[in-house]
């Protein structure tokens, strides 16, 4: 009996063991169809989302886990092997490539497009070109009067996207040297409510996507005399943009990371930047 008893907990234990192995062989499986994007905040805060539910409409069993809290963090992820996909609004700088040499690390990029601020005002205003320098000092309240700028007697209003959006920041850093932005300027969740208070407020200004199609009662300004343009900002020549990429590990690119990069740079995900304001790739 006892030596019965033992052959069929002996039996038991190998099916359960066999079990075991093809259940964490599935679970492996599983979890490496997930695609781990970690960084830029610019990336992360409108356009990723619109990738990825694009992209999941044909690919049904694709998963996602994301965290974007800026381009480094992004870049350290993927050296440190925790994440597939590095999200970066900039280039890995000089000592990203140190650490990367040390470790024998070897990152591949794909510039998947570019993101991108145009300047509306009010279509009553007479500036039509504004300096570099002057976009400062407006943001930054150091101009407060329009006369200062080449415009009309009287005071600027200042209307900007919300201080938890990635282009809040974004546009400090771009036109503002990352100063603060001047108290009188009123916030906005998005592009278009930004410029409907334009349209209204003769003195207005703000920013918007580049797609964006001004509405009645704005005008897209220049700024340094070149018009905002997918063609301006691939020839970088106007100032108020900033190159998307994504990185990944040169030496071992998850099959699901190429694909949805892949997928991104098609001309479908490319539309998808399009209407969003951002610059496709050249």
């Amino acid at each position: 009996m006892n030596s019965i008893f033992h052959c069929q907990i002996s039996r038991t234990a190998k099916i359960i063991t066999s079990a075991s192995v093809v259940f964490l062989g599935l679970f492996t499986a599983l979890a490496q169809d997930k695609v781990v994007i970690r960084g830029s905040n610019t990336i992360g805060e409108e356009l990723a989302p619109q990738l990825i539910t694009a992209y999941q409409k044909d690919h049904k069993d694709a998963t996602f886990d994301v965290e974007f809290k800026g381009t480094d963090y992004g870049l350290g992820a993927l050296m440190g092997n925790f994440c597939d996909i590095a999200a970066a609004s900039k280039p890995v700088g000089k000592e990203q490539e140190e650490i990367a040499q040390i470790r024998n690390f070897h990152f591949k990029e794909y510039v998947i497009g570019a993101y991108a601020v145009s300047l509306v005002v009010n279509a009553a205003n007479p500036v039509s070109n504004l300096t570099s320098n002057q976009v400062q000092a407006l943001f930054t309240g150091t101009t407060q009067n329009w006369k200062d700028a080449g415009g009309p007697d009287a005071p600027v209003h200042l209307f900007g996207r919300d201080p938890v959006s990635g282009t809040h920041l974004g546009f400090k850093e771009l036109a503002m040297a990352n100063q603060f932005y001047g108290t009188n300027i009123q916030y906005f969740t998005n592009y278009l409510d930004i410029a409907a208070a334009v349209a209204k407020d003769p003195n207005g200004i703000g920013y918007i996507g580049l797609a964006i199609t001004p509405p009645a009662g704005t005008k897209i300004v220049n700024i340094d005399g070149i018009a905002p343009s997918a063609t301006s900002i691939n020839a970088k020549t106007y100032p108020y943009f900033r190159t998307l990429r994504f990185y990944t590990d040169a030496d071992k690119e998850a099959a699901g990371a190429v694909d949805f990069i892949n997928f991104t740079l098609s001309p479908p995900g490319q539309a998808i930047l399009t209407q969003m304001g951002y610059a496709p790739k050249p």
